[in-house]
């Protein structure tokens, strides 16, 4: 039986755009609805009441992740409906009007990015009397924060720099998008993370995401004796300079041994050639995300990586292993020119705010 069975339509509607905010929407749902997720298959999940909409980008190996991500929510019985929401001009007004009418009759809506512009759009139809943001990596922290200090949704690598146009166009949808994402008398606010929170928002709840549902559905793995990096788009953002991050990855790689590295899905392929030509590490594109990798594996008994959302997921994802996770710290001299001003204290509270992670100093990149 589906979700949307009957005409009342589904109890709790979910927005993602990516596969990691997927893949945090099947672990909240474990968590908090029963029997979902816990092998139960397609009726289980029919009784959650959960329908995943996936708005999906034009970026081909993101694409390519949801794909693989949408048949692992459908094997767990959950209706996935794929929109494509950004196949040209017409496509923001064809897709948000025809979700229109189920967003009006959820009950619940789960937002895997409230700085997403297109989920804000969405938040300014909805009626739902409760909000759930799940993880979007290490952005969730900067949206608690902001949120708490009553500040305009900004992603932290652009935070500084002046609004343009089109921010200013859109200023009154992220206005109000704000406002529904603050808990009222008709309205509950959770945010559902296993990123480390220091400022909760007045009246919203806090719940810690422990990546139960990966740990029962997949391995323990088989650990190798070598060590494996991960890659981060801090580049393909502007925050980090190219030349560094190479030589950066290189001195890495050959302090510790790493055989392999594992591609960013938004790593530009030019860099990506170079960096296998110059460092030797085999390169890696996921098809899902890092997490579900590394627990069915095979993996490094060493996991090497930059301050990104793996220092915090991989300890929590790989428990009960023997998998160690280390990272490396950003030295301010690798940041661009164009890096923005909140972009070195950030990096730095990614790295130091992790949990059963080893801290490596940065390391000499020329």
């Amino acid at each position: 039986m589906s979700p949307r069975a009957g005409n009342a339509g589904p109890h709790t509607l979910a927005f993602v755009e990516s596969p990691v905010q997927l893949l945090n929407v099947l672990e909240w749902a474990h968590a908090h609805t029963p029997g979902a997720g816990d092998g139960g298959g397609g009726d289980a999940a029919s009784r959650a009441g959960v329908t995943l909409v996936v708005l999906s980008p034009n970026d081909p190996m993101t694409r390519g992740q949801l794909r693989r991500m949408s048949e692992l929510a459908r094997q767990e019985g959950y209706e996935v409906r794929w929109e494509e929401a950004r196949g040209g001009a017409a496509a923001p007004f064809q897709t948000i009007g025809g979700l229109a009418g189920l967003l009006r009759r959820a009950g619940r809506v789960v937002l895997g990015d409230p700085f997403s512009r297109y989920v804000q759009l969405l938040l300014t139809i909805t009626r739902a009397n409760e909000l759930v943001v799940v993880d979007d990596g290490t952005a969730t922290m900067e949206f608690v924060g902001q949120l708490a200090r009553g500040e305009r949704l900004v992603r932290w690598h652009r935070k500084g720099g002046r609004p343009g146009p089109r921010d200013l166009v859109f200023a009154p949808v992220s206005s109000s998008a704000r406002r529904r994402l603050t808990p009222s008398e008709r309205r509950r606010v959770q945010i559902f993370t296993s990123m480390p929170i220091e400022e909760t928002p007045r009246g919203v709840t806090v719940t810690a995401h422990d990546f139960g549902w990966t740990r029962a559905r997949f391995g323990p793995p088989r650990i190798t004796k070598g060590a494996d990096m991960v890659g981060t788009s801090l580049v393909e953002t502007g925050v980090v300079d190219g030349e560094r991050y190479l030589d950066a990855v290189r001195a890495l790689a050959k302090t510790h041994g790493a055989t392999r590295y594992f591609a960013h899905r938004r790593e530009s392929a030019d860099k990506l050639h170079r960096l296998a030509v110059d460092t030797g590490l085999e390169v890696v594109r996921p098809d899902l995300p890092l997490e579900l990798i590394a627990r069915r594996g095979p993996i490094g008994r060493t996991i090497l990586s930059f301050p990104s959302t793996v220092v915090h997921t991989l300890p929590l994802a790989l428990a009960g292993t023997e998998v160690r996770v280390a990272v490396c710290d950003i030295d301010p001299a690798w940041l661009t020119q164009g890096a923005s001003p909140r972009a070195r204290g950030f990096l730095s509270g990614v790295t130091g705010t992790a949990r059963g992670v080893d801290r490596l100093a940065a390391v000499s990149a020329g």
